[in-house]
């Protein structure tokens, strides 16, 4: 089938890889000097925990044409730039587009891309958990991942139908790579903020070192997500994936939570690669999510998020974060 990902950070080009290895007709869009790099030497990403490089020969682009069709899109872009791209998303000739990344604004922007679409479309999203960084020196890609990988996917509300699950499993062919299907991705977007600021805060905290952290700050991550999921369930939120927030109480798999925290914190290099890069690099994506989530937060101002509020004031104010990492010299990783 005819795929293109539109976007080719670390997410978008592992995506790219996995089409390919199924045997797609697969398009990536690139930019600027990547673009360039990607055109010339191909696809090259150095897969970390499985100790090897691969190295794929996608169509890479630089902007949409107007005469091509697709069979499928999957935009991968920062929450803080996504939105710069709904009108080429919805001029392109595709019966499916699915978002994927962070995202606190997904009917909204469902909404933008079908109203001026030039054809009929689903939006879908999803969220992929691959990590990474590009290095520009080598002209490839490092990739942190667990597996094959995959995605969780779904509707903004409600169940996809058959004809799409069967679609878009199969641009994925035998390659293992897994579509976890959700009921309610907008719930699903918000329930991952839960998960993830406490370890940006840190992160800042620790000026993008998590080695640095202390085990009383790395607890506080845990307790802070607790105290987050808890609230998102007082407001009638579904926490997904299902039983999650699981592994932020006391038993088992809070154990294994705090052991992958005391992981990050131990191995710079997985730091790096799981949370720190991201936090350095895309520091605008972050302080917008940061506050959309406060908004839902303020929903109930009343409940108690004693652990939350203390890690956040840790941190330095996202006026101080800007400063720091919009010099590309902070946003180097010291190895």
């Amino acid at each position: 089938m005819k795929v293109l990902v539109y976007g080719s950070g670390v997410i978008g080009c592992y995506l790219a890889h996995v089409f390919c290895t199924a045997g797609n007709d697969v398009t990536l869009l690139a930019r600027g000097q990547w673009k360039e790099q990607l055109q010339k030497n191909g696809l090259k990403i150095g897969h970390h925990l499985q100790r090897k490089t691969t190295l794929d020969r996608p169509r890479v682009i630089g902007g949409i044409e107007e005469d091509d069709t697709y069979d499928a899109v999957f935009a991968v872009m920062p929450y803080n730039k996504i939105r710069t791209i709904l009108d080429p998303l919805a001029a392109i000739h595709s019966p499916v587009v699915v978002l994927v990344g962070n995202n606190m604004s997904p009917a909204l922007m469902r909404r933008e891309i079908l109203d001026r679409s030039v054809c009929e479309k689903q939006v879908l999203f999803g969220f992929q958990a691959t990590a990474g960084k590009r290095d520009h020196e080598k002209g490839m890609l490092i990739c942190e991942r667990v597996g094959v990988g995959g995605m969780d996917i779904g509707c903004l509300h409600g169940e996809a139908d058959d004809s799409t699950k069967s679609k878009l499993t199969a641009l994925f062919g035998k390659t293992g790579y897994r579509l976890n299907w959700q009921p309610d991705m907008d719930a699903y977007l918000i329930c991952h903020l839960a998960a993830i600021l406490p370890i940006c805060y840190v992160a800042y905290t620790c000026n993008g070192d998590l080695t640095t952290s202390t085990g009383e700050q790395r607890k506080l991550m845990r307790m802070a997500s607790r105290e987050a999921y808890a609230m998102l369930r007082m407001q009638g939120i579904p926490i997904l994936p299902e039983g999650d927030d699981q592994y932020y109480a006391s038993g088992i798999k809070g154990i294994i939570m705090q052991l992958l925290y005391f992981g990050m914190a131990k191995w710079k290099t997985a730091g790096d690669l799981i949370a720190c890069e991201h936090c350095r690099n895309a520091f605008e994506e972050m302080e917008m999510l940061d506050e959309d989530f406060e908004k839902v937060l303020a929903r109930k101002p009343e409940f108690p998020m004693p652990n939350w509020q203390v890690l956040k004031a840790q941190m330095p104010g996202w006026e101080t974060i800007r400063k720091q990492y919009a010099n590309p010299a902070h946003r180097e990783v010291k190895r």
